[in-house]
């Protein structure tokens, strides 16, 4: 009886969304809704842990799909730009529920980080001259350094597969202290590894990517930014989410080129203070964009930073979704996404020490930034839990001063 009522019970499940009736589609909305807030407000610890925590409740728990089918799903996001973890949530929803469930798990996943990293920025904006809050943010920052040098490693690992990749990388690197293009550079190194793979072979299943990728790359470079308005702020924010590969990480390259050095928006503290926000709050690192707008155009602007960086990714999985299969087994895709992945790792590996330099100043930052690297590579300790202890570490120094 107990079996014969989980088989009707999955039967339902795995049904299109469009074979079902009006009511039981509102149900099911309304269960991707639960879900994701759930998930959008307790998933700390960056994107693997938010993928985790997504098989779990997907697979495990709810039998909402196949974990065959979230493989193929979270393959496909890495042939994308965007947050990886935002976007698997997206394809499960618009699994589970067309273009509706595409919206409502998507949206439902970044609104909590979006209305906390919102409400710091305000407070941030109207206290950040206040010692306290600088002394928080102090022994913050190191510990931000450690966590990115642990997602510069462990990228590492995976980017470098062979020698055009690990060519790609280096070249990014002097690409990044030279002062090139850092979107261009993602898209030039990225057909170039894709040609050195394939050209041999003669191989030319998957080339459709190639015009893809070419109206990305000009979506990107024509996005001119002259003023701190909420229209620029989106301008600019739809740029990155249009391009930007990899974990949300990479963005700091990106944020540390245009807002700091060549539009001169913000200062590098401001910069390591919004990653750090970003990094200490659940959900997405992308919701960095929130906070940014914000300091830079109000509350307008903390909405249009929020929707500007993260629409690309939906208008994406929209698109991409129905090609899932093929894209996935492209060798030329796979091969771009090499290159890409190369450079992008590059462009972290530079902006890291450029943001160590701001971050490092003294011997406790260093014994802090040191404890950190050996936390999270040697005993893998959540990163949430090391922002909050280096954020008390700064403050307690500051109080007993």
């Amino acid at each position: 009886m107990t079996q014969e009522a989980d088989d009707i019970q999955q039967a339902q499940e795995t049904v299109s969304y469009n074979a079902l009736t009006r009511s039981q589609q509102q149900q099911r909305l309304i269960e991707l809704a639960s879900v994701f807030l759930r998930l959008g407000a307790i998933a700390f610890g960056g994107p693997a842990a938010h993928i985790a925590m997504m098989d779990n409740e997907v697979v495990n728990r709810r039998q909402w799909m196949s974990r065959e089918k979230l493989l193929d799903l979270l393959g496909i996001t890495n042939l994308i730009p965007g947050p990886n973890s935002t976007e698997l949530a997206i394809h499960i929803g618009y699994e589970r529920g067309g273009w509706r469930g595409l919206l409502v798990a998507g949206s439902c996943f970044i609104l909590p980080a979006m209305l906390i990293v919102w409400t710091l920025a305000a407070i941030y904006a109207r206290y950040q001259t206040v010692p306290q809050v600088g002394w928080l943010l102090y022994g913050i920052k190191p510990v931000i350094i450690a966590i990115v040098l642990q997602a510069v490693w462990n990228l590492g690992k995976k980017a470098a597969k062979d020698t055009p990749t690990i060519i790609a990388g280096i070249v990014a690197i002097a690409a990044y202290f030279v002062g090139l293009n850092e979107i261009l550079l993602l898209i030039l190194l990225g057909i170039a590894v894709m040609v050195l793979k394939n050209w041999r072979t003669g191989r030319t299943s998957g080339a459709f990517i190639l015009p893809f990728s070419g109206v990305l790359a000009q979506v990107g470079t024509t996005a001119a930014v002259t003023s701190v308005s909420w229209v620029s702020v989106f301008l600019f924010f739809l740029k990155i989410g249009c391009v930007l590969y990899g974990s949300g990480y990479v963005l700091l390259a990106f944020l540390q080129r245009d807002l700091v050095e060549r539009n001169q928006w913000l200062t590098s503290q401001q910069l390591l203070d919004a990653i750090a926000i970003g990094q200490f709050t659940p959900g997405p690192v992308f919701t960095t964009a929130t906070f940014i707008g914000y300091l830079l155009a109000g509350n307008a602007g903390a909405i249009a930073g929020t929707i500007g960086i993260f629409l690309p990714a939906f208008v994406l999985v929209w698109l991409v979704n129905p090609w899932v299969t093929k894209l996935r087994q492209s060798p030329w895709a796979s091969s771009f996404l090499d290159g890409v992945n190369a450079a992008s790792l590059g462009l972290m590996a530079g902006v890291t020490y450029t943001l160590g330099r701001a971050a490092i100043v003294d011997w406790l930052t260093i014994i802090l930034a040191v404890v950190s690297a050996i936390a999270v590579f040697r005993f893998k300790i959540n990163s949430a839990w090391l922002v909050l202890a280096g954020g008390l570490i700064g403050l307690t120094t500051h109080l007993f001063r």
